[in-house]
């Protein structure tokens, strides 16, 4: 049988993180550590306030789980139906399990979590995020990113031009655009595309309300950017439908319950044409280096929710001039997790 511990946990960030949709300074974690036989295996829930989920409400998750449904890191399959099955929604929950029992799983079979997927090691170039913020601030923050390849950049409020105008003024690094759902106008959003087409932009990430059905196929038809789908797209049911709106998608464990339907999604949208982009939340180095390994798929990523925190309790792999280079460790890929010393933070 598994055993499972959790442990609440606040997630501080250096700076304060504004989208279209708000402005938030921590995210609450819950942490989970399963063990089975002489394994331990590491997972993480982040719950930012936009998702609905709470600490409370994963507790109360996994507090109502039949542990007898958990046998073996080597059931996996039934096990993450059961637990998709145990409540609707309650993502990033499942989230945590999953990525736990990954980290089991390499540990038992003896390799990194890549191998387990047959994928191949590759060097990760992410891209460091900026927030939505005064000029002043913003041409700090690209400045303080000057050795990242992309630079992730949230638009979507009422000064997207000065904030372009910002970065340009001290960076001509490409730039991934991401709007949060912040434009409502399909016709100011073509305009927009446009615009950032000639500013060395490689897409734009989400630009209309997810349920803007029909802007989204006229936007997508007429974009001279690749389009790709985040608040828009979020399980595996999502991907069948994408290219009605999208060109392209970006897959977070969050959003996917974890690695396994996670690794599904980015095989479908292959078979689709579709455009992968691996993003994450706010999150500690447990969930970012499980998602490095599906990385080889992605084409690009945004793995950078560890870099901006000022409490990670984990160590995972090594970023390196913008560049995340996976380890050999089995599993996951966190160094020496040392759980008794972590300090509950809420």
């Amino acid at each position: 049988m598994i055993s499972i511990e959790i442990k609440p946990y606040l997630l501080n960030k250096k700076h304060v993180f504004r989208i279209a949709g708000g402005a938030r300074t921590n995210t609450p974690i819950l942490l989970v550590k399963l063990k089975y036989e002489s394994y331990s295996g590491y997972g993480e829930a982040s719950m930012p306030p936009l998702y609905g989920e709470t600490i409370e409400t994963a507790q109360a998750f996994i507090r109502t789980l039949d542990r007898s449904k958990l046998t073996s890191p080597l059931e996996i399959v039934t096990i993450v139906k059961y637990l998709d099955q145990h409540a609707p929604g309650n993502t990033a929950v499942k989230a945590a399990i999953d990525i736990a029992l990954h980290d089991l799983l390499g540990k038992i079979m003896n390799v990194p979590l890549h191998q387990y997927f047959n994928l191949p090691k590759k060097e990760l170039k992410t891209s460091k995020t900026i927030g939505i913020d005064s000029a002043e601030i913003i041409e700090k923050r690209v400045e303080e990113a000057a050795s990242y390849h992309y630079l992730k950049i949230k638009l979507g409020g009422n000064n997207d031009s000065e904030i372009i105008k910002a970065v340009r003024n001290v960076s001509d690094k490409p730039l991934f655009i991401d709007a949060n759902q912040g434009w409502t106008n399909k016709e100011e959003a073509l305009d927009k595309i446009a615009w950032l087409k000639e500013e060395n932009v490689i897409f734009i990430e989400q630009p209309m309300p997810k349920k803007s059905f029909a802007d989204m196929e006229w936007l997508v038809a007429r974009s001279t950017l690749p389009l790709i789908g985040d608040e828009g797209i979020q399980r595996l049911e999502d991907v069948k439908t994408a290219s009605n709106f999208y060109h392209g998608i970006n897959i977070k464990l969050m959003k996917s319950t974890g690695l396994h339907e996670a690794f599904s999604m980015a095989n479908l949208a292959k078979s689709l044409n579709l455009k992968i982009m691996l993003g994450c939340m706010s999150e500690t180095s447990c969930a970012i280096a499980a998602a490095a390994h599906l990385g080889a798929m992605a084409d690009w990523v945004d793995l950078d929710g560890n870099l901006g925190v000022t409490n990670d309790p984990y160590q995972g792999h090594q970023v390196i001039n913008g560049c995340i280079h996976l380890n050999d460790t089995n599993g996951i890929g966190l160094i020496d997790p040392n759980w008794n010393k972590i300090e509950t933070y809420v």
